[in-house]
């Protein structure tokens, strides 16, 4: 899940759950000063961002996603400790109504 620079918001979903069970936080970095709607999202600061526990996930977004990829490498530098992803799409391409369903094989 760390080897791609950025996350589908199905990816992101996915992984957050996945994540959730090791303990680990992952938080929806807003860059632009537009929350998305339907999820919880945190404003771009740096002071806040380092007091976060080590191992804590960072997810960037801004409109369409291709200034967060590009910065991704700034990013790593200032936050070490933390992975540091972007989210694919950014803003643009949120879904507000998407959710993640399990497996509906069981009804077969």
């Amino acid at each position: 899940m760390f080897e791609k620079d950025e996350w589908t918001q199905q990816e992101l979903y996915k992984y957050t759950k996945e994540l959730e069970k090791e303990n680990r936080k992952v938080i929806l970095i807003d860059t632009i000063i537009k929350p998305i709607e339907n999820i919880e999202t945190m404003t771009y600061n740096p002071y806040e961002m380092a007091e976060m526990p080590e191992g804590t996930v960072f997810v960037f977004y801004c409109d369409t996603g291709k200034t967060t990829k590009e910065r991704l490498n700034y990013y790593r530098k200032k936050f070490p400790k933390n992975n540091c992803i972007s989210l694919r799409g950014g803003r643009g391409y949120w879904r507000p109504n998407y959710q993640l369903l399990d497996e509906l094989d069981k009804n077969v």
